[in-house]
């Protein structure tokens, strides 16, 4: 248990972390990403506007820098730097209205032919892409004074290649970042769940002193009534403190059941054995309670399943679904019991309907001690503990148990 409990909360701690990198990192990466590809359209823009060549003739002197700040081409919301023609990488090809290729500039690149430029201006034609990236290359596009298209080419390598070191940089320190937490929270969460696993520690050896303490007093009270009954005769007060012994110690023993499963010493004998004569067997004693009971017990049960595991604490699953089942069906109704193989995956149901049942999931009948009466009414003769036993065993057994209800039958499903 207090293993488990380690384990989920190392988990629940490491989900998060990963969470909250991720989205950090991928905030960074993004916003870097569309920083890039925003300077990339501003320079494709101003290449638009002058055709595709940079104009920079507005201006002869002017401000400190020589260059007339008023008449210099802009970037969006700030001028452009003076270096920024000689900066850029570029190349233009013209197309016609036809879309054959009429002129090609690659004076401002050295990293590509003239050939080569018109086979990626001839593929965006066909394609009919008015910008993207080609390559390494953001491109744009706008018409000529004579119904031409002018493909506008600008070289992203450098900024690309900055883009993808700083990811992988960014995501390798992530990743270390990630190992250290994990490393810290490891060593770390022993000590910080150890109140608790004190805590639960107690509450188990409590729970399995006293169940032993509360057996000799029952033993002694059941011969002490045994006896009075051969002395004096039965009567219905001896009887009714039979069965509150009994009650009594069926409770105590799973409680006992329930810590050593906690403690996982309850010793389990893994035997390969036949389930469905099991199952079957177990269903058979309890077809004449049903009948007093008014109940119909029916079975479809596959032959010849076998399953490795312990086959008293099975059968004792079985038992304990159908005696809730008569318990908490309601009146006149028919109880099923199924067991079949699906994919390799073994699958036992028991089914019954209940009135008083909320349809839904209803895996809170597995929590120990839970009634659907606050009142704690016995009328039925249970203790809330049956299915938290029925769970207890179907998770050692690496299995799984569910309950749901719908069209007013509730249906336990284990999956071994």
């Amino acid at each position: 248990m207090v293993k488990r409990l380690r384990r989920k909360f190392i988990i629940i701690a490491m989900c998060s972390v990963f969470a909250v990198l991720a989205i950090i990192m991928s905030v960074i990466n993004i916003v870097n990403y569309v920083r890039v590809v925003d300077n990339a359209d501003d320079i494709v823009s101003i290449l638009k506007s002058g055709g595709g060549k940079f104009d920079v003739s507005g201006g002869e002197h002017g401000g400190n820098d020589g260059i007339d700040d008023s008449n210099r081409p802009m970037l969006p919301d700030r001028p452009m730097s003076p270096e920024t023609p000689f900066e850029t990488r570029y190349f233009t090809v013209e197309l016609n209205n036809d879309g054959y290729v009429v002129a090609v500039n690659i004076e401002h690149i050295a990293a590509i032919d003239e050939a080569a430029a018109k086979r990626y201006a001839e593929n965006l034609y066909k394609k009919k892409s008015a910008s993207g990236f080609y390559g390494n290359y953001r491109y744009g596009v706008t018409s000529t004074d004579f119904g031409g298209k002018l493909y506008i080419f600008v070289d992203c390598t450098r900024e690309l290649s900055g883009f993808y070191n700083f990811l992988w940089v960014s995501f390798g320190v992530s990743a270390g970042g990630f190992a250290v937490v994990f490393l810290l929270v490891y060593l770390l969460s022993g000590k910080m769940i150890k109140p608790i696993a004190e805590s639960y520690s107690k509450q188990k050896r409590f729970i399995t002193d006293a169940s032993h303490e509360i057996k000799t007093p029952l033993t002694i009270i059941g011969a002490s009534v045994d006896v009075l009954d051969m002395q004096n005769g039965g009567n219905e007060l001896t009887e009714e403190i039979k069965t509150q012994v009994k009650r009594l110690s069926s409770l105590t023993d799973k409680l006992v059941f329930l810590a050593r499963m906690d403690e996982q010493t309850q010793r389990m004998d893994m035997i390969e054995f036949c389930l469905s004569d099991a199952v079957s067997e177990t269903v058979k004693s309890f077809e004449s309670v049903a009948i007093s009971r008014g109940y119909e017990l029916v079975e479809y049960i596959q032959p010849e399943l076998h399953y490795r595991g312990d086959e008293t604490m099975l059968r004792q699953v079985v038992s304990l679904l159908i005696d809730n089942a008569l318990k908490y069906s309601s009146q006149n109704s028919k109880i099923e019991v199924k067991l079949n193989s699906t994919n390799g995956k073994i699958q036992l149901t028991v089914s019954n309907c209940a009135d008083d049942v909320p349809n839904g999931d209803l895996d809170v009948l597995f929590e120990r001690f839970y009634r659907k009466d606050r009142s704690r009414n016995s009328e039925t003769g249970g203790h809330g503990i049956g299915l938290s036993v029925v769970k207890s065993i179907v998770t050692a057994h690496k299995g799984k148990i569910t309950a749901r209800k719908e069209n007013e039958v509730v249906t336990f499903t284990v999956t071994l």
